[in-house]
């Protein structure tokens, strides 16, 4: 049975900010892509190690970090320590139980959000949870496995003319959320496909010959 909230695995009685996976491993390796850009120009590259997204920390464009790999605690931990985060966003960032909120801990945001995928072969959705960090001027995004709904906002980063490549690194974070948000509205309007055909199924069966 598909569950919108995973099973508490966390062992009881851990201190506060201690980094351990609640939820499934969905990737073997980690996975990061940095988007590095302004209106002028543009920088992607795609990395296996933590420390090849380090010196973007300074860079003086918009940085989109995208980190795939939530069960990598070293790499997540060496992340959050180059960038400043706090020990207990890291600790919220893999506990993949939580439901969605806002916070705002000293020098930056830090949402958690809950994404819906859908594949169009089988029809099938599953829920991933994404955490997003907004500090300065970059903002990275922490993600359980590879395959989301924002390769349309990276369509619109790689070309000169949209609005985004022209905007603070707050608008390429509300474009993110944005792009979760939307893509509920696909899922439903599937579900609702769904229930329409369920529902022209029951009425097209006969009636039982005891209520006849």
């Amino acid at each position: 049975m598909f569950r919108f909230y995973n099973k508490i695995t966390k062992k009881p009685g851990l201190k506060p900010g201690t980094l351990v996976l609640v939820g499934e491993q969905k990737v073997d390796k980690i996975h990061i892509r940095v988007i590095d850009y302004d209106e002028t120009g543009l920088t992607e590259q795609e990395y296996g190690e933590v420390e090849k997204c380090f010196p973007f920390k300074d860079s003086p464009r918009i940085t989109w970090i995208d980190f795939t790999g939530l069960h990598n605690i070293e790499a997540i931990r060496a992340l959050g320590g180059h960038f400043g985060l706090h020990p207990l966003t890291l600790e919220d960032i893999v506990n993949t139980d939580h439901r969605p909120k806002l916070e705002e801990p000293d020098g930056y945001l830090f949402v958690v959000l809950k994404m819906l995928l859908l594949d169009g072969q089988s029809g099938n959705w599953t829920s991933e949870q994404v955490s997003v960090i907004l500090r300065d001027r970059t903002v990275i995004t922490f993600q359980e496995r590879e395959g989301d709904v924002f390769e349309p906002v990276r369509e619109r980063i790689r070309k000169t003319v949209p609005r985004v490549r022209f905007m603070d690194s707050d608008y390429l974070a509300y474009t993110l959320m944005d792009a979760v948000v939307d893509h509920y509205f696909l899922v439903l309007e599937r579900l609702g496909e769904r229930i329409e055909t369920i529902e022209d199924r029951l009425m097209d069966k006969p009636e039982p010959e005891c209520l006849q």
